[in-house]
C-alpha cells in the first residue's frame, strides 16, 4: 500500500516549474553589486615572458603562459594555499584571455567554498562570464554551491532557477543553505519542488529539512517528512532517526520521539543526546537523568554535548554530586577547554553556592565568550558579591568583549543586592550613552530595587513614572518589596493594588502584601489577604527545605514528624534543634512574635514555630556531615526573619559555614553575618 502524500500539496509556492528554457545562465545573471563593490586592485607585475609577448589574444606565448599559471593555481589549491592561488589568479585576470581548463575553474570554485569569500566568488564568477565559459552539470552544481556556501542567497537562487537540468545534489545545495541562514519557508518550497520533480530525496536533504521543522516548531510539516522517509525506506537510517527524534522533541511530542528512539537498532551518541535533551526540554529532568545512566551503562561513548546536557539537567535538580562526576568526566575526556560544557559548569556552580569554584573554571578557560562572562557575573549577583561583579564587568570591557542586555542585568542586580548605588547608576547610564543598548524593564527593576534598598521610596515612584516604558510587574514588585523591608504600609497598599490590576491571580503579589501587613503588625489585614487567597482558590505552598547529604537529597516541612526516618534519627534531629536554640539564646536570640510566610497554619500549635523547615534541615545536616564541611540548603520561599537571625547565630556557635538559597537569592552565613546585609 502506497503511503499517501496528498497532504504535501498544502505547501504553497510561487515558483513555476514549467517552461524552463535555458541557454547560458551567466549571460542572464547580472550581479549589480559585482562592479560596484570591487575597487581596482594594484596590478601585479606580469612574468617576463608575458611582458615580451604581443598583447593580442591570439598570441601563442600568452596562451602558453596562461596554461602554466593554471597549473600553478591547481597545485596551490591542492596544498590549501588558497590566498596564494588567488594571487596567481590575479595574473590571469590581467591577461584577460588566457586558456583556462575546467580543472582550473574547479580548483578556483573549491578555493572560494573553503575561503567563504564573497569577493573571491565575484572575481571568479565575473571571469567565467567574460570568457564565455559554459559549464556542464557537475560544474553548475559546484558553482551553485559556491554562491550558496558564501551566503549569496539571491544570486544562488537566481542561478538555480536558470539551470537547464537539476539533480538531487542541486536541490540539496540550495535547500541546505536556506536552512542554515534561517529562510525555512523558502527551503520547504524548494523541497516540495524537488519532491514533485523526482519523488525522491537524499538522506542529507531530508535530515536538513527535519532540522528546519524542529526550528520552526511545525510538527505538521515534520510528520509529512516522516512519511517521506517511510516511503523512501530511510527510517532505519541513523541520520534520519536522529533528526526525527530531535524534530518530535522540539515540536512537543516526546512520546513519538521516544517511539523512534526505541525502534532504532543502532543507537548512536547523537541519538542518546537528542532523546535526553528532549526529556530535559519538557521538564522531565528525572527521566532525562535516568536516560543518562542508561547511556553510560550501554557503553556508548559520551561526548561534550552529553556532558553539557547532563550539567543543564543537574542545574534544575540541584544534583551537586552528579555534576562533580560530569566535571571529572569532562577533564578525563580532554574537554577541559570546551566552551559550552564549561559555561554550563560555571552556571551550575554559580547557581548552587560554589561561586569560587565557578571562578576557578572561568579563569582556566583560554577562550571566553559573552555567555561565560554573563554566567559568572550572574552568580556574583545571586550571592550578593557586588564588588566582584563590578570588577568582572570592568575586566570584560578591558578584554573588549561586547556586553549585552543580560550582562547589564547581571551587574545591575549585583549592585542592587549589595547597595552599590554610585556604581549602579554609572553602569545604568553607560548602557545607552556608551554601549548603545536601550535599557529594558528588567534593568529599570534593578534600579528601583537599588533606590528601595537605600530607602528612597519617593524617588523610586518618580523613577517609575519617568521611565520611557509601561511599568511591568517586576518593577512594581521591586518597589513593593522595598515597602515591606522599610515598613511603609501606605505605599505598599497602593503598589499592591497596582499589581492586582496587572496580574490579579498571581500568588506572589498577595504573598508580598501579606508580608507587608504581617511585618507592620496589621494582623487583621494580613488575615484578610489570606481570606482573599482562599476565595480565589489560590493556595500558599507550604515552606519546604532541602539539604543534600552525600548523594541523597532530604526534604523537610515545618513540624513534620518524618515517619520515613528512624526513631533515633528523629530524636537526634529535634534534640539538635533544641540545643541550637538554647545556645544561640545566650547570644541574644529571641523568637520573632510575628513571622513572614509562616510554615504552619494558624491553627497549629505555637510550639511548632520552633521547628521551621530551615532549622530542621540544618540540624539534620549538622548531625550527618563532617564538621569541616560547609552546609547548603534550599528553601522554596523567602527565608523568614526569625530563621535568618537564627542561622546567623548558628554559624557563630557551630563555626560552620551555611549557604541558604531561598526564593530571592543566596544567603552566605559565616561567623554570625550574612552576605545579604539584612536586605532580601
Amino acid at each position: 500500500m502506497e503511503i499517501p502524500l496528498a497532504r504535501y500539496q498544502s505547501l504553497r509556492y510561487d515558483f513555476s516549474l514549467s517552461g524552463r528554457r535555458w541557454k547560458n545562465p551567466f549571460r542572464k545573471i547580472t550581479c549589480s553589486s559585482l562592479v560596484q563593490s570591487l575597487k581596482p586592485k594594484p596590478k601585479l607585475k606580469p612574468p617576463q615572458p608575458i611582458q615580451e609577448a604581443d598583447e593580442s589574444p591570439k598570441d601563442p606565448v600568452l596562451r602558453e603562459s596562461g596554461v602554466g599559471i593554471c597549473s600553478q593555481i591547481e597545485k596551490l589549491v591542492l596544498c590549501n594555499r588558497l590566498r596564494e592561488a588567488f594571487d596567481a589568479f590575479e595574473t590571469l585576470e590581467i591577461q584577460g584571455n588566457a586558456r583556462v581548463e575546467v580543472s582550473t575553474y574547479d580548483a578556483l570554485v573549491e578555493a572560494c567554498i573553503r575561503l567563504r569569500s564573497i569577493r573571491c566568488v565575484k572575481r571568479v564568477f565575473e571571469y567565467m562570464m567574460r570568457n564565455g565559459f559554459e559549464p556542464k552539470q557537475y560544474m553548475m552544481d559546484k558553482i551553485l554551491m559556491m554562491h550558496a556556501k558564501c551566503g549569496m542567497l539571491i544570486e544562488a537562487r537566481r542561478l538555480f532557477d536558470e539551470m537547464p537540468h537539476r539533480n538531487l545534489f542541486s536541490y540539496h545545495s540550495i535547500i541546505s543553505v536556506f536552512v542554515n541562514f534561517g529562510n525555512y519557508l523558502e527551503a520547504f518550497q524548494l523541497f516540495k519542488m524537488m519532491w514533485e520533480e523526482f519523488s525522491d530525496s537524499q538522506t542529507h536533504t531530508l535530515s536538513v529539512m527535519l532540522r528546519a521543522s524542529a526550528r520552526v516548531g511545525s510538527i505538521h510539516l515534520g510528520k509529512q517528512l516522516h512519511v517521506c522517509a517511510l516511503k523512501l525506506g530511510l527510517v532505519d537510517n541513523t541520520f534520519i532517526s536522529c533528526g526525527l527524534i530531535d524534530m518530535y522533541s522540539k515540536c512537543g511530542d516526546i512520546e513519538d520521539a521516544r517511539c523512534v528512539f526505541d525502534n532504532m537498532s543502532d543507537r548512536t551518541t547523537v541519538a542518546w543526546n537528542n532523546i535526553i535533551e528532549g526529556y530535559a526540554l519538557h521538564g522531565f529532568s528525572e527521566e532525562a537523568l535516568c536516560f543518562l545512566y542508561r547511556m553510560r551503562d550501554s557503553g556508548v561513548s559520551i561526548d561534550h554535548f552529553t556532558l553539557s546536557i547532563m550539567i543543564k539537567i543537574c542545574t534544575k535538580l540541584a544534583r551537586l554530586e552528579v555534576v562533580k562526576q560530569a566535571h571529572a568526566c569532562l577533564i578525563r575526556s580532554g574537554f577541559e577547554s570546551e566552551i559550552v560544557a564549561n559555561t554550563g559548569l560555571v552556571d551550575f556552580y554559580s547557581k548552587w553556592g560554589r561561586v569560587d569554584t565557578a571562578r576557578y573554571i572561568f579563569d582556566k578557560l583560554p577562550r571566553k565568550n559573552t555567555f561565560l562572562w554573563n554566567a559568572l557575573m550572574g552568580g556574583y549577583a545571586n550571592h550578593g558579591r557586588g564588588v566582584d561583579a563590578v570588577n568582572l564587568f570592568e575586566k570584560m570591557l578591558t578584554a573588549k568583549v561586547a556586553p549585552n542586555h543580560v550582562t547589564f542585568h547581571a551587574v545591575l542586580s549585583a549592585c542592587a543586592c549589595s547597595g552599590l548605588s554610585e556604581q549602579g547608576w554609572e553602569i545604568f547610564l553607560s548602557m545607552s550613552e556608551v554601549h548603545g543598548i536601550k535599557p529594558r524593564a528588567m534593568h529599570y527593576a534593578c534600579m528601583i530595587q537599588l533606590l528601595g534598598r537605600d530607602g528612597l521610596l519617593d524617588e523610586a515612584i518618580a523613577f517609575i513614572r519617568r521611565a520611557p516604558l509601561r511599568p511591568t510587574v517586576n518593577m512594581w514588585a521591586a518597589l513593593l518589596n522595598a515597602c515591606r523591608m522599610h515598613g511603609n504600609l501606605e505605599l505598599g497598599r497602593v503598589v499592591a493594588e497596582k499589581l492586582y490590576g496587572m496580574g490579579p491571580e498571581k500568588l506572589g503579589n498577595y504573598v508580598v502584601l501579606y508580608n507587608v501587613y504581617n511585618s507592620t503588625g496589621k494582623t487583621a489585614e494580613a488575615a484578610g489577604v489570606l481570606e482573599t487567597l482562599e476565595s480565589k482558590g489560590l493556595t500558599m505552598m507550604p515552606a519546604c527545605t532541602w539539604v543534600e547529604v552525600g548523594d541523597q537529597t532530604h526534604s523537610f516541612l515545618s513540624g513534620d514528624k518524618y515517619d520515613s526516618y528512624s526513631e533515633t534519627m528523629k530524636r537526634q534531629m529535634y534534640q539538635k534543634v533544641d540545643e541550637l536554640m538554647e545556645e544561640i539564646s545566650e547570644y541574644g536570640y529571641l523568637a520573632e512574635e510575628k513571622n513572614l510566610l509562616p510554615d504552619v497554619d494558624e491553627n497549629e500549635e505555637e510550639g511548632v514555630m520552633r521547628y521551621h523547615s530551615e532549622k530542621l534541615a540544618i540540624a539534620y545536616g549538622l548531625v550527618n556531615t563532617p564538621e569541616w564541611k560547609a552546609l547548603q540548603i534550599t528553601q522554596n520561599h523567602r527565608i523568614c526573619k526569625d530563621c535568618h537571625k537564627a542561622v546567623e547565630l548558628i554559624t557563630l556557635v557551630t563555626e560552620r559555614e551555611i549557604v541558604v538559597r531561598d526564593a530571592s537569592r543566596f544567603h552566605h552565613f559565616i561567623e554570625g553575618k550574612c552576605s545579604c546585609g539584612g536586605y532580601w
